[in-house]
């Protein structure tokens, strides 16, 4: 299965606090869904998606768009989406990992736009002296 001609139609996003002046813990959930998914000839299915990034109280990142799967099955899987609202587990894997991937870095810049923390986890940094078994090392380590 090919997934392609991913594209964004609807940017909502919108920050609810005005000060950042006091640290606060920020949780960030995201999530994806396939709004509608229906098959359009050829061994392809049109679907579209909406992927959300909650700050809670602090902010909101939303996007809706679609893209089109190729492959001999899409015609069964968009009869199963329509009938029962879901999907063969490795598809919707396939489907939902394409959706973060290509929504991820758009969130991050525009979560830097709106003076937001970035929705994705920052690497942590060690300067250690002592590292692994005995050796020392100097130098970074991404953690």
């Amino acid at each position: 299965m090919k997934i392609k001609n991913m594209g964004i139609r609807t940017i909502e996003a919108r920050r609810f606090v005005k000060d950042f002046s006091q640290p606060m813990n920020i949780r960030i959930d995201h999530n994806s869904s396939v709004k509608l998914f229906s098959y359009i000839g050829n061994n392809e299915a049109q679907a579209e998606f909406e992927y959300v990034a909650s700050y809670g109280a602090v902010g909101v990142i939303k996007f809706e768009g679609d893209f089109t799967i190729e492959g001999e099955d899409a015609e069964e899987i968009a009869e199963r989406w329509q009938s029962k609202k879901n999907m063969p587990n490795n598809v919707a894997s396939q489907i939902h990992t394409s959706l973060m991937h290509f929504c991820l870095p758009e969130a991050v810049m525009i979560a830097r736009d709106l003076k937001l923390p970035p929705p994705i986890p920052m690497p942590q940094i060690r300067f250690d002296k002592e590292s692994g078994k005995g050796k020392k090392r100097f130098g970074p380590e991404v953690a």
